[in-house]
């Protein structure tokens, strides 16, 4: 029983200590809209026209429809594996853009660099995928604020490397590369030891209970978001204010670390209570209990025995009948993609997602370009509020879905 206990108190703990790693990994996942940081840099080191530059684009955001291959392996790889892959991919990806960047390599042929882009965005759909998936199938009972809050991290996460490379770096195109390739590396790696699959909750107090701790989640998050957009409005801070800025951003992103602590102390207290009343339970009853005769235990053994014969047959017979009425999954339940791509669900997710995010990853592709011609010479302001408030479009649609779909 003890065995028991300490084990319940660990998949509580663990599983929260879980979700707030994926919390980390999706607010470093979305260097895939920071294009326009570094774009212009590119454009004046390799040459190129606007065209070419939009064409770099392109392959960055094609690396991101090769997030198929992330999904299929969610299924068939350990998420361990699948962060190490969208770490690797990251580290080489942007790493050899900052290589380009910062003058330590000569600039590399076109198609060379379309390459690198690609992968820099396909390392993001593993992160995600990783994430995502894992925690969707923790928190069964929540998907909406699961996937409300991991996404508006995802969105957040162009706010939080802007704003940190603006108050540490000055905006510096290198660095800010360098940030992109090393920090996701280094969070995919803790989150490698702490983000493990873990039994949903059963019951209905257990369900309750997870709500309470989305909810907090959810205000640290709006809180992340208006300190972001605060200090973007702040004219030319100085750099006491610039480091004292980081070091508050970094004890925010660090302050969910509270629910697992929480979690794991309220489930010890209780088990140890639990055990106290158990052993005086134990001292209240009897110590004398009249012993069965061998000739009862010989009986009810036959007796058993021959229920169990009888009752074989009935329990193949409902086996079989079991699988032969195999249904289709229903909304909510898991589906494989072949299931998924039989419903008119999917294919109008598809479509929404075909026609309506290539437009908002156009504008954030062309931001730094687009700022540059009305004649602003820093944009991070701009792409910064466009994360922030896509954070909020994100997470209030997560929070809003789960409650009409109970």
């Amino acid at each position: 029983m003890g065995f028991h206990q300490t084990s319940s108190i660990s998949f509580s703990a663990t599983k929260w200590l879980g979700f707030v790693t994926a919390v980390w990994v999706q607010a470093i996942s979305g260097n895939n809209y920071t294009f326009s940081n570094y774009s212009d840099a590119l454009k004046s080191l390799m040459n190129l026209t606007q065209l070419e530059l939009n064409n770099l684009s392109v392959a960055k955001d094609v690396g991101k429809a090769f997030g198929l291959l992330a999904g299929l392996a969610s299924d068939r790889l350990p998420t361990p594996v699948i962060l190490l892959i969208g770490s690797i991919e990251g580290l080489i990806g942007y790493g050899t853009q900052w290589l380009v960047v910062s003058g330590r390599i000569q600039p590399l042929p076109y198609w060379q660099m379309c390459i690198f882009l690609c992968l820099g965005g396909n390392s993001t759909t593993w992160m995600n995928t990783a994430g995502l998936v894992t925690c969707l199938r923790n928190f069964r009972r929540n998907r909406g604020p699961v996937s409300g809050i991991l996404k508006g991290y995802v969105g957040l996460s162009t706010a939080i490397f802007t704003d940190l490379c603006a108050a540490l770096f000055a905006d510096d195109p290198a660095k800010f590369l360098i940030m992109l390739s090393v920090i996701p590396f280094a969070v995919c790696l803790t989150a490698i030891v702490f983000l493990r699959e873990n039994p949903p909750a059963a019951t209905i107090e257990e369900e309750k209970e997870e709500s309470k701790y989305f909810n907090i989640f959810n205000a640290v998050a709006v809180i992340v978001a208006v300190y972001l957009m605060a200090y973007g409005f702040i004219p030319n801070p100085s750099h006491a204010i610039s480091l004292a800025f980081s070091v508050i951003l970094l004890v925010l992103l660090a302050s969910p670390l509270a629910a697992p602590v929480h979690a794991f102390i309220k489930s010890w207290t209780l088990n140890r209570f639990k055990n106290q009343a158990d052993v005086e339970r134990q001292i209240q009853e009897p110590l004398l209990i009249e012993k069965k005769t061998q000739e009862e235990i010989q009986e009810k053994t036959a007796e058993e025995s021959a229920s169990a014969v009888v009752e074989q047959p009935h329990a193949l017979e409902e086996e079989k009948a079991a699988v032969e009425v195999k249904r289709r999954p229903v909304i909510g339940e898991d589906h494989t993609l072949f299931e998924a791509m039989w419903t008119v669900d999917f294919w109008i997710l598809f479509l929404s997602f075909l026609c309506g995010v290539g437009t908002g990853l156009a504008v954030m592709n062309n931001m730094g370009q687009i700022g540059l011609a009305l004649g602003y010479a820093d944009v991070s302001l701009f792409i910064s509020l466009t994360s922030i408030w896509g954070f909020f479009g994100r997470i209030v649609s997560g929070s809003v879905s789960e409650y009409y779909i109970k």
